[in-house]
């Protein structure tokens, strides 16, 4: 016995440090949690209690961090100040209709690179990775050349069209589809479905976390997108939520930032709304996309 307990205590003592050590890491890991929750929570949080202060209180030199006289005054001034009810109508139709060709086209392109074998596969596929890094900026010019030429200034589908389809939704799915089974796709051949049917009954609903990933991630970008909707549109009537919140602030320097944190909040709610239920998609979709490449 006391053999066995001179033999254990250099075990027990070595893994003393391994332990400190894991302790540690963990209340590092934690302490960067808390850390960005405050430096993303921090400016939304005063973004809502803004909403719900007065100009007052706003301009107050010393600030609070609760409402002292809580208003919804601002949500009212907001809504008056700016057509919002045409707004949102015009962010939900370019929102879904583009996000609907995003996805569409996202997942067909992916489904071909690949299942489908045809020449110089790899090589579009390496074109497809050069124009991610493309930055968005320097496309502009060339689609508002190519909108104007079509008559589509201040349409609809001057809105959606160039970004109907995005590389980024295209490799996302493809890494995401070449870890399904192969057996499956065979098997489906088997049956006599061909690509379109093994793309939609077979291929999507097994990569269902990756199209609701890349799906949720579509919306979002299209619903706040700012600066392409105000280039190609010229009238009130045709512009979207994010430029909305623009015609709240005052050129002058007197922005009333009650007015304007409110119709931030008609832009951000449906958003966060949206995210908190498809959460569960964006952590799978992602996470399984980057195992294989």
């Amino acid at each position: 016995m006391a053999l066995d307990r001179i033999a254990l205590a250099p075990a027990a003592s070595a893994a003393e440090p391994v332990y400190r050590r894991s302790r540690t890491l963990r209340i590092a890991g934690y302490a960067a949690c808390v850390l960005a929750v405050l430096l993303v929570g921090t400016p939304v949080y005063w973004t809502v209690i803004a909403a719900f202060k007065t100009t007052r209180e706003i301009y107050a030199p010393d600030p609070s961090w609760f409402p002292r006289q809580p208003t919804i005054q601002n949500f009212i001034d907001a809504w008056t100040a700016a057509p919002f009810g045409r707004y949102y109508l015009n962010s939900i139709i370019t929102t879904l209709i583009g996000s609907g060709l995003e996805v569409w086209f996202a997942l067909s392109s992916a489904y071909a690179l690949a299942f489908v074998r045809f020449p110089r596969r790899d090589l579009i596929f390496l074109l497809l990775l050069a124009a991610l890094m493309v930055p968005e900026e320097i496309t502009i010019i060339p689609n508002y050349l190519t909108i104007a030429r079509l008559r589509w200034i201040d349409t609809y589908q001057g809105i959606i069209v160039p970004g109907a389809s995005i590389a980024f939704g295209t490799f996302l799915l493809r890494q995401y589809f070449l870890t399904l089974p192969q057996e499956v796709i065979d098997a489906a051949k088997v049956d006599g479905a061909g690509h379109l049917r093994t793309m939609l009954s077979v291929v999507a609903p097994l990569a269902m976390p990756a199209v609701a990933t890349m799906a949720l991630l579509s919306i979002v970008a299209k619903w706040n997108e700012f600066l392409w909707p105000l280039i190609v549109t010229s009238t009130r009537e045709m512009r979207t939520l994010p430029i909305g919140v623009s015609w709240l602030l005052d050129q002058e320097g007197t922005t009333n930032w009650g007015v304007v944190m409110a119709g931030t909040l008609f832009v951000v709610i449906p958003m966060v709304l949206i995210f908190l239920w498809a959460q569960r998609f964006v952590v799978d979709g992602i996470a399984t996309g980057a195992v294989k490449g």
